[in-house]
């Protein structure tokens, strides 16, 4: 094998470990509310966001063809670079997840490709694509990709539609128990949260595993484009990709890498998100899990990379404003967006770094 097909085998792997640990660092984001409320015990909750990470991942690929040519240009991009920017994406996630901060894997994979690509450009920043109108030949409806429509705008909107509508619910929910008896009350979301939770690791697997499946097409469409894959032994040739798509067998591997992240668990950002910013009985947990996971779906369909993460705790947070302001911890909320401003600042940083000293 040659140098150059040995650092696209790794890169791979890399991008693989990337997925792994997104899966354990967002569980938080399916399980947490289910096992606060205790619903399901920890392993029973681990257990359902694993088989429906492993189905959302595998329904489209709108998100993944975003992050893989909508982003930036791919005439810039190297194996070197999806590299660079993965390193960047892990360490920032591992950080956050070491202070059980809620931080978006999703940012920090757009941060990593971000700083990378201009690193591998040589500092010019054409290569970032902040808008770029696209017709469908068939329709003739504009759509719009781009830094600016498909991560920005999303980044701003996702948070607060998550609180406003998390609020809303549960106000909703709040009017039409107003006469039940707790127990009912407990009894009935505690069942009805089973299939929320479930709808909440099915958005998560939607939303977050598209994300590396656009990665691994767009690395092995560079890699393709260099020549790295001419001499390849015949026993790989299912990775040549002459033009940019999301194969079968990278979607299956990706939800399945995610699945076993997931059941790894990811237990200092469950005790943040399930524990300390409010607490929640199962009805809370219903309306937040209902909210983050719509948002997810309508988001995932259309293409928008938004961030599980970001969703899912602005729903938390709507959700406890409704049951009374005061009952956030307001403190903790503000770490945890600090965390988010910085994510994609920071990997693209690292990333950068990252490449100029190994490029």
């Amino acid at each position: 094998m040659t140098s150059a097909l040995i650092l696209l085998l790794v890169v791979l792997l890399v991008v693989l470990a990337f997925e792994y640990i997104n899966g354990f660092h967002d569980t938080a984001n399916a399980i947490a509310t289910v096992v606060s409320t205790k619903v399901l015990t920890p392993r029973q909750a681990l257990l359902l966001a694993a088989s429906a990470n492993l189905l959302g991942a595998l329904w489209g690929d709108a998100v993944a063809k975003t992050i893989g040519s909508g982003l930036v240009d791919t005439h810039f991009v190297t194996t070197m670079t999806i590299l660079c920017a993965m390193l960047g994406g892990i360490i920032w996630n591992l950080l956050t997840w070491y202070f059980g901060l809620p931080s978006s894997s999703s940012h920090a994979l757009i941060g990593g490709l971000c700083g990378a690509s201009l690193a591998s450009a040589d500092g010019n920043w054409n290569v970032l694509i902040w808008s770029k109108e696209k017709v469908n030949p068939e329709t003739g409806a504009v759509t719009f990709d781009g830094i600016w429509h498909k991560v920005v705008i999303p980044m701003i909107t996702s948070p607060i539609l998550g609180f406003v509508i998390g609020f809303i619910v549960m106000g909703f929910l709040f009017w039409l128990i107003r006469n039940w008896r707790p127990h009912t009350i407990n009894t009935v979301f505690g069942k009805l949260q089973i299939v929320s939770a479930a709808y909440m690791g099915f958005g998560h697997g939607f939303a977050d595993a598209q994300k590396t499946m656009g990665i691994i097409a767009l690395t092995l469409f560079t890699a393709t484009k260099a020549g790295t894959l001419e001499d390849a032994p015949a026993f790989l040739s299912f990775l040549n990709t002459p033009e940019f798509e999301v194969a079968t067998w990278i979607k299956v591997v990706c939800a399945v890498v995610m699945a076993a992240g997931t059941w790894a668990g990811g237990w200092r950002i469950i005790k943040t998100l399930g524990h300390k910013m409010v607490k929640m009985k199962p009805v809370h947990g219903f309306a937040a899990e209902m909210t983050g996971a719509t948002i997810l779906a309508v988001t995932g369909s259309i293409g928008m990379p938004v961030s599980t993460t970001h969703t899912i705790t602005t729903s938390i947070m709507g959700v406890g404003a409704a049951k009374r302001w005061n009952s956030i911890r307001w403190s903790l909320v503000e770490r945890i967006v600090w965390a988010w401003v910085l994510t994609i600042p920071i990997t693209a940083l690292l990333s950068y770094a990252i490449f100029k000293v190994l490029g």
